[in-house]
């Protein structure tokens, strides 16, 4: 029986974490393990600066990758991981991780180093430069993958919002999947948003192409009937696309709406305002709750069916819950974990009203 090591500070455990990543990432791995690996990237920016670090490492080898010694220390730490559980890498694997990732590189298969994942926290935003000089500003409680290669650049949000700003590079198209749904641009500037089971899409500048990406099928044009505009045509600048994240069984053609946006006011979150012009309180609550501490749900049919219009603080709960005493008579019940409203007047529910 070994003695047991002494914990290593929490910098040498991530350094230790990111050196067993590399060696797994040779070892063919599988969806789970990279789903595994996006959790550990997004669980703290510094996991991913570590794993970085030991892609420096290869750079400092680079011309002994073919040598014998360092294919055998690959070979042996490929058979030291397989064989213990966990792959638990001790600190001499630097080396081996170095040389693995440099037979990554030359190989071609950079791209399985990711997905790298960037995400924000209930209230937090945040803005992140990417290598290609493309930029992504996240809103709160938001989660974004992204996978560069040397022929596209492929990103997924996962949760929330975020708006990119395209870096232009005709050769390398970028693209944003959210559910089944992908956007793609060259150099232009746009917003996607999964909110309510739907996918919102925003053109700020340039033009985008939205394709249903779903069902083990490869991107395709979205199927909106033959009598209607293609969505590349409607989505202008100044108009909002509005898509079921799934489209529902049955239907043939996708339902697609467009509505018209204040482009300047629809950015409003950047800069910690939410800005609600004549919408569901259920889609204005869903923004709210990104930056709530105690979350707000809808407790009865009458407050889903208002709609209200009005600039709040983000995470600002107390001034919409009193502006919607106020217009419609909701009722607050703070609960341990939420916040319920209720319609205490059971009328004047269906007319917009600012708040």
């Amino acid at each position: 029986m070994f003695p047991k090591s002494p914990p290593l500070p929490e910098s040498n455990a991530r350094d230790e974490r990111a050196a067993e990543w590399a060696v797994r990432l040779m070892d063919r791995m599988q969806p789970k393990d990279q789903d595994e690996l996006a959790a550990w990237l997004a669980a703290d920016p510094l996991n991913g600066q570590a794993l970085e670090g030991v892609v420096a490492a290869w750079h400092a080898v680079d011309h002994y990758a073919a040598s014998a010694e360092i294919v055998a220390l690959r070979e042996s730490a490929l058979a030291e991981g397989r064989r213990r559980h966990g792959w638990h890498i001790r600190r001499r694997s630097w080396l081996v991780a170095a040389a693995l990732l440099l037979t990554l590189a030359g190989g071609g298969l950079w791209q399985w180093l990711t997905p790298q994942a960037f995400a924000t926290g209930l209230g937090e935003r945040r803005v992140v430069a990417l290598s290609d000089g493309s930029k992504i500003s996240l809103d709160a409680s938001t989660i974004v993958q992204l996978a560069f290669s040397r022929d596209k650049r492929q990103l997924w949000l996962k949760q929330g919002r975020a708006k990119f700003d395209v870096a232009k590079d005709p050769l390398r198209p970028f693209s944003v999947s959210a559910a089944n749904k992908m956007v793609v641009a060259t150099g232009t500037s746009f917003s996607v948003e999964r909110i309510e089971n739907q996918v919102r899409v925003v053109l700020y500048d340039g033009r985008v192409a939205v394709l249903e990406s779903g069902g083990g099928h490869d991107p395709h044009p979205l199927d909106v009937g033959p009598k209607q505009i293609p969505v590349d045509r409607l989505l202008s600048i100044g108009n909002e696309l509005i898509l079921p994240a799934d489209k529902p069984s049955g239907v043939r053609f996708e339902p697609v709406s467009i509505e018209p946006i204040d482009p300047g006011r629809s950015l409003s979150w950047e800069s910690g305002l939410l800005v609600f012009e004549d919408e569901p309180l259920k889609l204005a609550i869903d923004r709210m709750n990104r930056y709530a501490e105690k979350p707000l749900v809808i407790g009865d049919p009458g407050v889903a069916r208002l709609r209200i219009s009005g600039v709040f603080r983000a995470g600002d709960t107390d001034a919409l819950l009193e502006g919607l005493a106020a217009a419609f008579g909701v009722q607050a019940r703070r609960g341990a974990d939420a916040i319920s409203l209720f319609d205490a007047r059971h009328g004047n529910t269906t007319n917009p009203s600012s708040i």
